[in-house]
């Protein structure tokens, strides 16, 4: 079905396979597909060098097929550059590119509700967020927590965000001020600008959250773990209260290149929600999760107030800090 773009018959049936079981390795691929190991591995190498397969995320050393979705699109625009003068030809490929990917539908479970869709681990997300923004036309809002963000992430967000800039959409994006100390991160930061995207900083933010024109968001199942699953919402009254949320979290965040101001005591945001968390309770993990820090920077935050306050313990800091006005009175 596939041989117009570029792939024959044992590079496509091992491609199949490989769908259907992700987990598969070379000899279970053989099994399965009923033809020796060494043509599998070849198989494998073509389709590495099509972009159909790639590293899976967090296994080193295992393969995974990557989604029909992206794939086709890999083939197809490959295609469409080498064999421009053939158009009947590439109207085949697009009608063998619809019918597998129909044929992989059927192997996603159906959506409990209708407005709402699982996604389960990093590989999935990454591959229905590259789906969605090729569909963004006018806006892409984010918050991005969990402090500086790591080399993979950025690497893997930059062909989306340039292709999204250069469509002219509007992009938005929030981080922790924790960030404001990472070069790398900062530096990101500055090619999104340099691009047409605007970048604010927060104290914090509740959970990680994209939210594309409006009409459809993504946010992080768990804040502990953003890469153990996300939901696709896209109900109105959801993404309603979800644009308020960003709206009003921008309004109070700063942008990057902007000194952070403090507050009449002489607090930073940062500061005065580690003070807020620290009163609550909370423990110096709980807290540097929530700024995006390490635990020997929450640690030192939380003994610079305690001195600022000349607290001996953290409920006395709390006491002194409502006495002395830094946090509101509660009952």
């Amino acid at each position: 079905m596939l041989t117009t773009l570029g792939l024959d018959s044992v590079g496509e049936t091992v491609y199949r396979a490989m769908l259907r079981q992700p987990a598969a390795g070379v000899a279970a691929l053989a099994d399965s597909v009923g033809v020796p190991e060494e043509q599998v591995r070849e198989a494998l190498d073509t389709l590495s060098e099509l972009a159909l397969v790639r590293p899976a995320a967090g296994d080193a050393g295992r393969l995974r097929a990557v989604s029909p979705d992206i794939g086709m699109e890999i083939l197809m625009a490959r295609q469409q550059a080498q064999l421009a003068a053939h158009q009947q030809r590439l109207e085949a490929s697009r009608a063998a590119a619809a019918q597998l990917i129909s044929e992989y539908a059927e192997l996603r479970p159906a959506a409990s509700h209708p407005d709402v869709e699982q996604l389960v681990g990093l590989d999935q997300i990454r591959d229905r967020l590259a789906v969605l923004t090729r569909e963004v036309s006018e806006e892409f809002l984010a918050f991005a927590p969990g402090g500086p963000q790591t080399a993979e992430n950025m690497a893997a967000s930059r062909p989306l965000n340039q292709d999204l800039l250069a469509r002219g959409v509007s992009m938005r994006t929030i981080y922790l001020d924790s960030v404001r100390t990472n070069r790398p991160t900062v530096e990101h930061a500055d090619w999104l600008a340099r691009l047409g995207g605007q970048v604010r900083t927060v104290p914090s933010l509740p959970t990680r959250m994209i939210l594309m024109d409006r009409r459809i968001a993504m946010i992080s199942v768990s804040s502990d773990d953003t890469a153990a699953g996300a939901v696709l919402l896209t109900g109105q009254g959801t993404l309603t209260a979800l644009c308020a949320l960003f709206e009003a979290t921008w309004e109070a965040a700063q942008p990057l290149g902007q000194v952070v101001p403090t507050d009449p005591n002489g607090l930073t945001g940062q500061q005065a929600t580690a003070l807020r968390l620290l009163a609550e309770g909370h423990t110096d993990e709980a807290i540097a999760k929530r700024l995006g820090v390490s635990h020997r920077t929450a640690r030192r935050i939380a003994s610079e107030l305690m001195d600022r306050l000349g607290a001996r313990s953290r409920f006395e800091a709390g006491v002194r800090a409502v006495q002395q006005g830094w946090l509101p009175t509660r009952p």
